[in-house]
């Protein structure tokens, strides 16, 4: 009974963000999507519980990422590839360069390598000008939250309180996603 509770919410969430996945995109690269929502879902409920995103998970959604990089470059899928794995490393090592500078500053570690794969996960999925979009959405949106939890419920927030950015940032991959092949694709 205790597992059919934990899934409802998952359901709630992951239908509806495979249904709008493959409305809203034509073809394989909506069913790309579908997998995608469902990954990062599945990372967020993880992170939310553990602080932890699994390396299956990453590891999974970077191969589908790699078969959504050459599906997107049909006329050519080399050049799309090569492009997706560039934007991965940059924000990766974008990430990692994050996590050192804080952890040199504050004399222990803020950001999670599960983050900074993460981040590798945004970069092969999204365009250059989609990929600060998903930061941002992550980060407001953990920053909401943390201030509702602030000032309206009350509960204290130290400088040592844990955030599972996954919980935020992994949504926000597919949100950007969506985003890229909807809006701004036919813009």
């Amino acid at each position: 009974m205790r597992l059919f509770q934990a899934a409802i919410p998952v359901l709630a969430t992951g239908v509806p963000a495979v249904v709008v996945s493959i409305t809203a995109v034509d073809g394989v690269d909506g069913w790309l999507g579908a997998g995608l929502a469902l990954i990062m879902l599945a990372i967020a409920v993880v992170d939310r519980r553990r602080f932890i995103i699994p390396d299956v998970l990453t590891a999974t959604a970077l191969a589908l990422g790699i078969v959504n990089a050459i599906v997107a470059g049909r006329d050519d899928a080399g050049a799309a590839l090569v492009d997706a794995t560039l934007r991965a490393m940059v924000l990766g090592l974008m990430f990692l360069s994050l996590r050192m500078i804080y952890a040199r500053l504050r004399g222990r570690q803020g950001i999670g390598l599960g983050d900074v794969k993460l981040a590798a996960v945004a970069g092969l999925w999204l365009g250059w000008s989609t990929m600060p979009i998903a930061v941002e959405i992550a980060a407001v949106s953990a920053l909401m939250v943390y201030a509702a939890r602030r000032y309206i419920l009350r509960h204290a927030v130290r400088r040592s309180s844990r955030l599972p950015f996954g919980l935020y940032f992994a949504p926000a991959i597919w949100l950007g996603w969506l985003l890229e092949a909807t809006v701004l694709r036919s813009g």
